[in-house]
């Protein structure tokens, strides 16, 4: 029986091939490993990369990830709209087929302890790998940035799981298990980031907005600002629904909105449910699709 699960590693740059190319290649062509995607974004100075693997694999392979990055990346010279902390920035397990999330759990804390043993590097345990209610969000964690770290891990209640002190030029990193989720951005046509925050607030479910919607706002290098979102579950508010939201928001203000763009994968249940709100669809279904194998 093959036991598969989703990571979705975050590092930060997108920007410098050279940089960006020999750390994806650390997970490419490596047996029990599939590389899905690697997408860089220049102004977030961010890379999304996509794996599929069997849990002993992956987790040999994204050591060897992790690796690559603390040699290639300081991020005391690092800037970028997306918010960070680690050079690897996060590295979230997802159960995908015949594991279950407790399991993803164990193997993600395994995997922290290793790579703290291994390479010295730091590690906030998140989201269902959390060892308390406030460190089980992302954002709550990565509050302050690389630059506030140092002081912040000082605090009682944000002192690493692993290891004690902030890497000096790596950081810290947050590993977890975690459901399936879409990164989604919306484009405004308005150099307003002020603007862009406050669509961010008023869509996002912790300021009583969408359900499981993250959200928040931030400019981007050509002179546009752009609201940056994840969608926790899409089956509550679909892909629609989030970029909808942030239209009639920008309307309001007289802004349209300029483009928006799917960061790495997005499960096919979650195109079809948004095809058919977008378009009215009754009784629509992925049975109806015609698939590239025939």
């Amino acid at each position: 029986m093959t036991r598969r699960i989703e990571c979705v590693p975050n590092f930060s740059e997108g920007r410098r091939p050279e940089i960006i190319e020999p750390i994806v290649a650390t997970v490419r062509d490596v047996p029990g490993v599939k590389l899905l995607d690697a997408a860089s974004d220049a102004d977030h100075n961010r890379t999304v990369v996509t794996l599929v693997g069997e849990p002993k694999a992956l987790c040999a392979a994204l050591l060897d990830f992790v690796r690559e990055a603390k040699e290639r990346i300081d991020l005391r010279n690092h800037t970028g709209q997306h918010p960070r902390m680690g050079a690897v920035d996060v590295i979230p397990f997802v159960p995908l087929e015949n594991i279950s999330m407790d399991e993803c759990v164990h193997i993600s804390r395994r995997f922290a302890k290793t790579l703290y043993e291994t390479l010295g590097i730091p590690s906030f345990l998140y989201e269902q790998s959390a060892t308390a209610p406030h460190r089980k969000n992302l954002a709550n964690l990565r509050k302050g940035g690389f630059e506030g770290m140092a002081e912040k891990i000082r605090r009682p209640d944000f002192r690493p799981d692993f290891g004690t002190e902030l890497h000096e030029s790596f950081g810290i990193v947050a590993i977890g298990a975690r459901p399936f989720l879409v990164a989604f951005n919306v484009n405004l046509d308005s150099d307003d980031l002020a603007l862009a925050r406050r669509i961010a607030h008023t869509v996002r479910e912790k300021d009583g907005g969408l359900p499981a919607v993250k959200a928040m706002g931030v400019a981007l290098d050509a002179g546009t600002v752009q609201v940056s979102m994840n969608l926790t579950d899409t089956a509550r508010t679909s892909v629609f629904q989030a970029w909808l939201a942030v239209k009639m928001e920008a309307e309001k203000a007289g802004v349209s909105v300029a483009r928006s763009e799917i960061i790495g994968l997005i499960p096919p249940e979650a195109v079809a449910d948004s095809f058919s709100q977008a378009l009215q669809l009754e009784g629509f279904s992925l049975s109806q699709v015609l698939s590239a194998e025939g």
